[in-house]
């Protein structure tokens, strides 16, 4: 296996002084940092440039300039991913332009919705091991870590539906290594973390190893046990586009940034949403217990198939709503290549351009009672009078997540099959708080204990 040591240096850092993420930091490691950032769009009319150092940052937050940004003007506005390349590589989350569009267009097929049946079993599977798990944990009544939890789960899922191989790693260690990398405070001059109740500093050499660790995962899954030998999967789809003369670019090193791209990125955005529906669900025990209900109307006791999927339409205004309280990317970063006038805010070349995602979902100009839980706001009657570009879980325009309609399927399916067996109840406090870092993860986490249903 090729050397993939990807060693810490400031051009990887997400913290280092020139990260948009470092710069922002002052602002986001508040109580509420979100909070912050909805009184600055309100002060200042929903453009909020801000000037730090040699660089300039524009908070944007209004639906319209969205739309500018991501669809009408979207050439004019490139990705930024630097700080996360030594996760991703140069797979298409961290690329733009010509280059980015060849390779997505291998992958695309992956993502028809007719290929999501063939997925189904495998999703169903992964499920079922993460049932499993739990039903130790409703015997022993130990607290557990939600976000890990559902972060391992997805991680089976993507290992099963999408490249057709049993996870060959352990999730769990996994979860931990990567996340001590993209805490983006534990970047800052000096880390700190936790350990046995004390303050320790993270070193260089922790972040070298996690990515070590991290570099190694995609060539242990390829070598895995293969499920079903599937003709069509997206590990086969990465391998033909590197096996294609035409393509030089696609080698075997793009498939593993790829699948990289996959393991964490398609991973956390589920894991976050499932975490924090099963929290909003546990403040809300009624949607809990409607969700259980819809279940028996659409399949009785039995698991649901392929076909009844779609009838599930209240546990997936659930995973809608979840969305909209907490977004998972809570903003949209871009630079602007050229100058810009979005309606009447001067944007230059080379600005870092956020898109406050939170801050829309959150704004009662565009929402009724916007802080409520209220899962019906996405039934298809009312979803048709929403402001267009004011809800952007997976974004919009041409750089839209390629995996979004994937993403709703797996969580719909999982809260049904865990509150049918289960009572996941938060032991945290309330409000749970937000951590701010690429992703809106919860502060401290989110503990739980599982109660099994008689």
């Amino acid at each position: 296996m090729a050397d993939m040591t990807v060693a810490y240096s400031p051009s990887h850092g997400l913290g280092e002084e020139q990260s948009i993420w470092f710069k922002l930091s002052s602002l986001l490691n508040q109580e509420n940092p979100m909070q912050v950032l909805m009184w600055l769009s309100e002060k200042y009319g929903g453009a909020v440039p801000i000037n730090l150092k040699n660089h300039r940052i524009v908070i944007l937050s209004e639906p319209a300039h969205a739309e500018r940004v991501l669809v009408t003007n979207a050439d004019n506005y490139v990705k930024y991913f630097d700080g996360l390349r030594p996760i991703f590589g140069k797979s298409m989350i961290t690329v733009d332009g010509a280059l980015w569009q060849k390779i997505r267009a291998p992958q695309q097929p992956a993502f028809h919705p007719h290929m999501f049946e063939e997925y189904f079993p495998y999703l169903m599977s992964a499920i079922d091991s993460k049932m499993a798990r739990w039903v130790k944990f409703a015997s022993t009544g130990e607290t557990i870590e939600m976000v890990e939890e559902t972060w391992t789960l997805a991680a089976e899922m993507v290992c099963k539906a999408l490249f057709d191989r049993e996870m060959p790693f352990n999730p769990h260690f996994i979860f931990g290594q990567v996340k001590t990398y993209t805490d983006v405070m534990n970047h800052k001059s000096i880390r700190l973390k936790k350990m046995h109740g004390e303050l320790t500093e993270i070193t260089d050499e922790e972040t070298a190893k996690a990515m070590e660790v991290w570099g190694s995962i995609p060539e242990m899954v390829t070598g895995a046990g293969v499920l079903e030998h599937r003709e069509k999967t997206l590990l086969t789809m990465l391998e033909a586009a590197e096996a294609d003369p035409e393509f030089p670019e696609f080698d075997r090193q793009q498939v593993i940034d790829e699948m990289k791209q996959y393991l964490w990125a398609g991973t956390e955005t589920t894991a976050l949403t499932l975490a924090w529906s099963l929290y909003l669900l546990s403040q809300h025990p009624e949607a809990m217990e409607r969700i259980r209900a819809e279940a028996r109307a659409v399949c009785g006791e039995r698991d649901p198939q392929w076909n009844e999927v779609q009838q599930l339409g209240f546990t997936r205004m659930v995973i809608q709503e979840t969305m909209r309280l907490f977004p998972p990317i809570w903003g949209l970063i871009r630079i602007a290549a050229g100058d810009d006038d979005i309606e009447g805010q001067k944007i230059k070349a080379g600005d870092k351009v956020v898109i406050g995602t939170y801050v829309m979902h959150h704004s009662p100009k565009y929402w009724e009672e916007p802080e409520k839980f209220d899962p019906e706001r996405f039934a298809p009657e009312r979803a048709k009078k929403r402001v267009k570009y004011s809800y952007l879980p997976f974004a919009a325009g041409k750089r839209a997540c390629i995996g979004g309609a994937l993403s709703q399927i797996e969580n719909t399916l999982a809260l049904v099959q865990l509150l049918r067996r289960f009572t996941p109840e938060y032991a945290g406090p309330v409000p749970a708080k937000i951590h701010a870092t690429v992703t809106l993860c919860p502060k401290g986490g989110l503990p739980f204990r599982i109660r099994a249903l008689s």
